[in-house]
């Protein structure tokens, strides 16, 4: 489960020929995971920082505040992301002799070059049109938060222009 949204209102910005300025709402979703490898949905929680936004038109952007957890846009159906797992050990497996687990070439103790990488693969940003106060999303398409170096507790930034 998602914890908490924590958000930030704030309008800044030029203002349009009517005398409207865009509206920047600002949130953070914070995720406590479980598992070294997980993957979540986290579409209905983007969608809550949007409606509280109150914008009809405009984009949101959502950051994942960490360098071993990634943010993507696919379908979130069971087997695709038994695969996305698979996909990402096979890409990147873990212990292949990673030059950051390795302490004569990093101070690193944790031993996470693989979720790291894996992460820099598959990014840690997405942007998503906001149209009528709504995500705008395909039939399948989900918001989906990937944690590769779990257990942890996490932060997504969110932040919603528009008017």
């Amino acid at each position: 489960m998602i914890g908490s949204i924590r958000s930030t209102p704030e309008r800044v910005g030029t203002h349009d020929q009517l005398g409207r300025s865009p509206s920047i709402y600002s949130a953070v979703l914070e995720i406590d995971t479980h598992d070294r490898t997980e993957i979540r949905d986290i579409t209905l929680s983007v969608a809550e920082v949007v409606s509280l936004a109150a914008v009809a038109s405009g984009i949101v952007i959502a950051n994942a505040l960490h360098t071993t957890c990634a943010l993507l846009v696919n379908e979130y159906q069971h087997s695709l992301v038994g695969d996305i797992r698979a996909l990402a050990g096979r890409l990147v497996p873990s212990g292949a002799g990673y030059r950051h687990d390795d302490a004569r070439y990093s101070d690193c103790e944790r031993g996470n070059a693989d979720s790291h990488l894996r992460t820099a693969l598959f990014g840690r940003s997405i942007a998503v049109g906001v149209d009528n106060g709504s995500l705008v999303l395909g039939r399948f398409q989900s918001i989906i938060f990937a944690e590769f170096d779990g257990p942890r507790s996490r932060r997504v930034s969110v932040q919603v222009v528009g008017r």
